[in-house]
């Protein structure tokens, strides 16, 4: 299944989604058009309990440049209430793929700047080929990565951080791995293999137990112990008595896959 955007592209065949940046001349640069559409995108999928998994990458070579600079000097004129609206929609979207109920899977080439890299920090797994070029030069222009700000601070930690804000510096793939950003880097002819590698263990995995996990992450991270003991041990109870979790237990017992992992 496919869906007509004019930034993006969505196809969607169960079990997997893939959203696609699809500004190429731009090197995906993202205007306000881009972030409405990946937002209707990914709320789109949001309820999507046959998708268990999104594969956001981009056309050409760039995976994305970060914001479109000739929009943002255009905004920047504009009233401080259209401003703070334009960046709350990148805060609800920056939300809205991090807490996708699907693990999302960032498939990189190319840069992948400023806001290209805030996409790659609400990802759950990153892969990137060795050409890929990652940083964030908003302070380089004057700026500063705000509304990514927190995402990367999850993803790459305060000091790291730091470094790389203040100075502006691009760094290379093999850098971000040893960072934290990336999962794998891989040449540029391998790169589809190992998503693909990525997703084929995916299918093994629950639908809802997927969601579940997504759920724990963001409920339990940064939270003391006992103020989640409940809600872990709730999670754990939902999960053993319901459909998929009764299938996957006497799936193992009995030596055979589960049924969704047909």
């Amino acid at each position: 299944m496919s869906n007509a955007f004019e930034t993006i592209t969505l196809t969607i065949a169960p079990p997997f989604a893939h959203v696609t940046l699809n500004r190429p001349d731009a090197r995906n640069a993202m205007n306000a058009q881009m972030i409405r559409e990946l937002l209707a995108a990914f709320e789109a999928l949001a309820d999507n309990r046959d998708v268990r998994a999104i594969v956001l990458g981009a056309a050409g070579p760039a995976f994305c440049v970060g914001g479109d600079i000739q929009e943002m000097a255009a905004v920047a004129q504009q009233s401080e209430e259209e401003n703070i609206a334009y960046a709350s929609r990148v805060d609800t979207l920056l939300r809205a793929v991090n807490h996708a109920p699907q693990a999302v899977i960032a498939r990189v080439q190319g840069a992948a700047m400023g806001g290209g890299f805030g996409r790659v920090c609400v990802s759950d797994i990153a892969v990137a080929s060795t050409d890929a070029m990652f940083g964030l030069p908003e302070v380089r222009l004057g700026l500063a990565p705000a509304m990514i700000s927190p995402f990367v601070i999850q993803r790459l930690g305060l000091t790291r951080t730091r470094e790389l804000m203040l100075t502006g510096q691009r760094f290379s793939a093999h850098s971000a791995l040893d960072y934290g950003l990336l999962n794998e880097v891989c040449a540029p002819d391998e790169l589809d293999a190992r998503v693909n590698a990525i997703l084929a263990d995916l299918r093994q995995c629950s639908p809802n137990a997927i969601a579940a996990c997504k759920r724990l992450i963001f409920e339990v991270m940064d939270k003391d112990l006992d103020a989640t003991v409940d809600y872990r041990a709730r999670l754990l109870l939902d999960l053993r008595r319901s459909e998929e979790g009764r299938e996957g237990m006497m799936a193992f017992i009995e030596k055979r896959a589960p049924k969704w992992a047909g």
